[in-house]
């Protein structure tokens, strides 16, 4: 069995990664190929581009790389084309996928989505694209699949992976002791992205928001688990925006620094979904350049960014968007979760039932779901 797949960040390594877990229990001797990341390299993934190649943020971040990312699809697909696999799986980047779903579908390629464009949140005007160029579409959440199959487009329920990988009762306390800090300190994780516009546009903010609430209560702890390649940014900008406030940097491990956390400040995207699943309070915050912004904006169906809003289909955390996420906004409702402990339990109780309802054994699914589409 030889599959092609791209990743095209860490959200979609993340992802891709625990998916290969159950295809190789399926079928050990799998080769898979393409554009990924470490976490898909750790299951034998065979990377001809790193993922980060393809990590922009906004249009504006899109249109300067363009080029190049144009090219390597360009490459891929011709490469693919000329020697088939069984199948490809495109993990999420549906801005780089689907296309490359659609050159591979004309030339007898099966093509499978895996993550659910968000047309129930904007760009409802993809449902024709994933139409056009992919045989099925693997759903993480359960109300996708009657959306999809509206628009013609075959579908499965699956689960969420970070649901069955993420255990239901955090490990609080084993976290704090592996990361440094006490069982009875104040601590509050940082999670400010992974993209290079991510770490410029929000990280400082983030920062200037920790030196506010260092300020205010100095005995708070402070944890930014970094993503792979930006620790010594990150170290210069916590040098620059929040030098006293003693934040301890960690390379990598943010499940142990949410784990450990009693609120977390976060930028919008699939971390807040991991929070979430660690049944942490949050603020979700979330800036990019003003002309992105403006198209994104106009472009939006619902009034909620971060998934677990819309997944409870309410505000119960915190959106501070753009102009909004200033550090003052920002330290304020942080600090605002740890003074309502009851607010904060029954957040909790909320998650709980997510998590439950996202627990579907993904793997098992998404393989046997891979599998008919194969032998059909």
């Amino acid at each position: 069995m030889r599959l092609g797949m791209v990743a095209g960040e860490a959200s979609g390594d993340l992802l891709a990664g625990l998916l290969l877990s159950g295809l190789r229990e399926r079928w050990p001797e799998l080769r898979v190929q393409g554009i990924g990341g470490p976490r898909m390299a750790a299951q034998g993934f065979e990377a001809w581009w790193p993922h980060d190649r393809l990590a922009v943020h906004g249009y504006v971040d899109a249109l300067r790389h363009y080029r190049e990312i144009s090219g390597i699809r360009s490459k891929l697909a011709g490469r693919l084309v000329a020697d088939p696999p069984d199948a490809f799986v495109g993990i999420d980047a549906p801005d780089f996928n689907l296309g490359l779903e659609a050159r591979l579908k004309a030339a007898g390629v099966k093509t499978i989505h895996f993550v659910c464009p968000s047309i129930w949140a904007w760009r409802g005007g993809r449902a024709a694209r994933i139409a056009a160029g992919t045989d099925h579409v693997l759903c993480l959440f359960p109300f996708e699949p009657a959306l999809l199959q509206r628009h013609g487009v075959a579908a499965t329920y699956i689960g969420h992976p970070l649901a069955d990988a993420i255990p239901l009762e955090p490990p609080r306390d084993a976290s704090r002791g592996s990361i440094g800090v006490g069982k009875g300190d104040a601590v509050v994780a940082v999670l400010p992205g992974s993209r290079r516009a991510e770490i410029e546009h929000i990280a400082p903010v983030f920062l200037e928001a920790v030196q506010r609430m260092h300020a205010s209560r100095p005995a708070l702890r402070f944890v930014l688990p970094a993503a792979p390649g930006w620790m010594a940014r990150l170290q210069e900008l916590v040098a620059r925006h929040a030098p006293d406030a003693g934040v301890l940097l960690l390379e990598g491990r943010s499940h142990e620094a949410l784990a450990a956390c009693d609120a977390t400040l976060i930028a919008s995207g699939t971390a807040t979904l991991e929070a979430a699943l660690f049944k942490r309070p949050m603020v979700i915050a979330y800036r990019m350049h003003p002309l992105s912004w403006r198209i994104m904006k106009r472009m939006r169906y619902q009034p909620w960014v971060g998934l677990p809003n819309i997944l409870c289909g309410e505000f119960v955390v915190p959106e501070l968007l753009q102009e909004a996420a200033t550090p003052e906004a920002l330290a304020a409702e942080v600090l605002a979760w740890l003074d309502a402990p009851q607010r904060a339990e029954a957040l909790r109780r909320r998650f709980d039932d997510l998590h439950h309802v996202l627990r579907r054994d993904t793997a098992r699914r998404a393989t046997d779901a891979i599998a008919k589409i194969i032998q059909g």
